[in-house]
């Protein structure tokens, strides 16, 4: 059995993925909003490469969610989409 802590960026990887799908955005997509290639951005969904704290922060605004939406591994908890909190994240970093 694999260490928990081994599965957790896994389970990160693919609740970004499972939001952007539901939001209809393309990979293409979340990788021109990152300034990234859609190849670098398909690594970050499969889980193959690590992101940074400030690279899930911009990852969560895009997909208009809170950061601990997407590190939940808490598979019992809905994950809220509609966040009212965005529009005061995004006016505060402009």
């Amino acid at each position: 059995m694999k260490d928990p802590l081994e599965l957790k960026p896994k389970i990160v990887a693919g609740n970004i993925r499972k939001i952007r799908e539901y939001r209809n955005y393309t990979q293409d997509y979340l990788a021109a909003k990152l300034s990234i290639s859609q190849n670098a951005y398909s690594k970050i969904e499969l889980g193959y490469s690590k992101i940074t704290l400030d690279r899930l922060f911009q990852i969560a605004i895009i997909l208009e969610i809170e950061v601990m939406q997407l590190i939940c591994v808490d598979h019992r908890t809905t994950v809220k989409l509609d966040p009212p909190y965005i529009e005061s994240v995004v006016s505060k970093s402009l």
